[in-house]
Parts: structure tokens; sequence; C-alpha cells
């Protein structure tokens, strides 16, 4: 298969293991329209390729990924889609890594925020490098956690710690998401491709079918979950987007300020 026409996600495929690196041009990887839209159809094509067996996702250079880019949230907050415009871009994304019976590797190489921690939590093992952070800070910009953090922070540490972490936005260390089960290693980064490298090779040369099987049947209780959290998440943070706080969080942001937040 070819993915020419990808522009701002980059695929290499090598005896099995497809690379899938996030490459916006935004500082830190930040997702734009064309990443997300793009997220939302890369993993059915990575399905249908027979070369493929497992994939990798990771970001290019340093970074992971940022989550949203703030000039294109901004345009939102000015247009902003409607619910059922929000509702299907944000489950295509969170369903194409959740349906796709291909193990997905998070090669987590710098900071994962926002929809970017959506994006290696719900993969399938994630393996981060021990100087990077994880957090979901919507709130902080005024806006629900809609994008997958309501859906899989609960899941992977239960309640009690992930309303601490969503409620406030405030950011995970490498060491302490191991701990707490979010992800699955911390590796210093002179060590992080050789660790990837390993699973990825152990499940590309694996059983297929029982591998691929193995996850569909570990995800059922994930599908179930998008069809109830996912789906009221999404709705809320569409409401959010027309909110005075949205505007105010995003703005307060680009300025470099404190947030003047009113409840509206």
């Amino acid at each position: 298969m070819g993915y020419e026409s990808y522009q701002q996600l980059g695929v290499d495929v090598a005896d099995g293991v497809a690379t899938l690196t996030l490459r916006s041009g935004q500082k830190f990887n930040a997702v734009t329209w064309q990443m997300h839209h793009e997220l939302g159809l890369i993993f059915d094509d990575l399905t249908r390729d027979p070369d493929v067996r497992v994939i990798v996702l990771t970001g290019a250079g340093d970074a992971f990924c940022a989550g949203a880019d703030l000039n294109w949230l901004r345009n939102q907050l000015q247009d902003p889609p409607t619910p059922r415009e929000a509702r299907e871009a944000g489950r295509a994304i969170v369903l194409g890594i959740l349906d796709c019976p291909k193990p997905v590797i998070a090669r987590v190489n710098g900071d994962a925020i926002g929809l970017g921690a959506s994006l290696a939590l719900l993969s399938d093992i994630v393996i981060a490098v021990d100087t990077c952070k994880f957090a979901d800070p919507h709130v902080r910009i005024g806006l629900v956690a809609g994008d997958g953090g309501a859906l899989i922070w609960p899941l992977l540490i239960g309640y009690a710690r992930a309303k601490e972490y969503l409620l406030t936005g405030n950011a995970v260390p490498a060491a302490d998401a191991v701990r707490m089960g979010l992800v699955n290693h911390a590796v210093p980064a002179g060590e992080l491709d050789a660790t990837v490298q390993r699973y990825a090779r152990q499940l590309a040369d694996g059983a297929t079918m029982a591998i691929q099987f193995t996850k569909t049947s570990t995800n059922i209780p994930l599908r179930q979950a998008v069809e109830s959290v996912l789906e009221a998440s999404l709705a809320y943070e569409s409401m959010t987007l027309r909110s005075q706080d949205a505007q105010e969080g995003v703005a307060s942001f680009l300025e470099r300020r404190k947030p003047n937040f009113v409840g509206r």
C-alpha cells in the first residue's frame, strides 16, 4: 500500500513493522486540522495493509505530541464544529486505534499532552523515555477532556487518580506513570529504540492470528466504554468549545497570562 497522500503522518514499513510518525510541522508535533483528519484514517489503512503486523506510533524529532495546536483551536472557537462533526472526528481516531487488530506500540519520545496523551494511552503497549510527562490539561483552557482522556485514564489507573489528573490538568512524570499503571515502561533515551524494537520484533514474529484476536477480545470492554463515556465526553467538549471560558482559556495561554474564568 502507498501512504503518499498523508501530509502530516509518516509511514515506514519494514519487516512487518510500520513506524507511524506524527509530524505536523508545529512545535512539539501539535495537532493541526490536517493531522487530526489523517489520524482518523490511517489506522484503517494500516489494518488493510498485508505487510504490516505491528504498528509503532511515535513523534518526529525529540517530541511526541503536545496536543491540539492552539491556533487551530482558536479557529475552532470562532467557528465550532457541529456536535455531529465533533463526534465523528473524535470517534474515528479512538476507534481507529481500538478496532485495529494489529498491536500498537507507543514509542513516547517526549511529552504526551492532551490528545497526544490519549493517542499514547489508547495504544496497546506504551514505552516512554524516562524524562517525559503525560497530561490531559483540557480543563486548563476551559474544555472537557473529551477526545479520549475521560475514557482511558480511569480505566488504566482508577477513578480516584484519574479524576485528580483530569480535573486539575496536572502532569504525571514517566516514572510515576509506570508505578501507577498508566504506561508500561519508562527507559533512558539511549534505551528507548532497543526496548521498542524488542517488543515490536517479538509481536511481529509471533502468532499473528492469536495476537490479533487476543487484542480484539481484550478491547471489548474499551469498545463498550466508547459507546457511553466517549459519546458523552465528545458532546460535552463540543459544548465547552462554545463557552466564554474556552475563549478565555485559549487567549490566556497564547498571551502567557493567568486565565480569568467566569463559569460560562
